[in-house]
């Protein structure tokens, strides 16, 4: 292996999503010969971790808008001899299978956006098979609140009332509740068996170098 593709298929593992991931893998009922969809894959984490831990009989299918996304995840399978994960672009309100298809559907925060849930969770009932699990994590409207709380501080202080009411839409549309989101899973047909609502906490030793940090910036 090439010192570049090695050093691709062993990247960081992005600690932001980490906690929701492991979370999912911790969750998900291990099964072989099963079709799996995961919905918005990103860097790969955790769909190239989950095709390795189910194995060869299993086929884990990828799901992502990016070109980007579908180059890294391509470059890593490929540079880590994982045969049994495809990456595919595509957005979740018009998946690219057919009906049953999948015995297991996961998205890591990939449902918090898309353009509209609704419709790719119904899309996600569609194309799974009879007796399929799916396994999904979001993030919530307490995320980040810390930060939050001292942004909607710092604006009211410069008299930004406008874009007050800006960052509380933002949190509206991308941090969904619970109850809101259960009762969008049960209407596309699904029965709901575990609800976990958890937390977990990053450190930063003061506020300039959490808004230096590469994701925030």
């Amino acid at each position: 292996m090439s010192q570049p593709n090695l050093f691709a298929s062993y990247d960081d593992l992005p600690f932001w999503s980490a906690p929701f991931g492991l979370t999912l893998l911790d969750t998900i009922r291990m099964r072989t010969h099963i079709r799996v969809l995961d919905i918005g894959s990103g860097g790969g984490f955790p769909m190239l971790e989950l095709a390795e831990r189910l194995g060869k009989t299993c086929t884990v299918y990828g799901l992502d808008p990016s070109d980007d996304a579908v180059s890294m995840i391509t470059a890593k399978k490929e540079a880590r001899g994982i045969g049994s994960a495809q990456i595919v672009q595509g957005v979740a309100e018009d998946i690219p299978f057919p009906d049953g298809h999948f015995g297991l559907i996961v998205s890591n925060n990939g449902l918090n956006n898309v353009r509209d849930q609704a419709a790719s969770l119904a899309e996600c009932f569609r194309v799974a098979d009879t007796g399929a699990q799916m396994v999904l994590t979001m993030n919530l409207p307490h995320t980040m609140s810390e930060f939050y709380e001292v942004f909607e501080e710092t604006l009211l202080e410069a008299g930004m009332n406008d874009e007050v009411a800006r960052m509380h839409a933002h949190i509206g549309e991308k941090r969904k509740p619970v109850e809101y989101l259960k009762d969008l899973i049960l209407e596309a047909g699904f029965t709901i068996n575990t609800i976990n609502v958890d937390g977990f906490k990053l450190k930063y030793s003061d506020g300039a170098a959490f808004l230096d940090q590469f994701l925030i910036r």
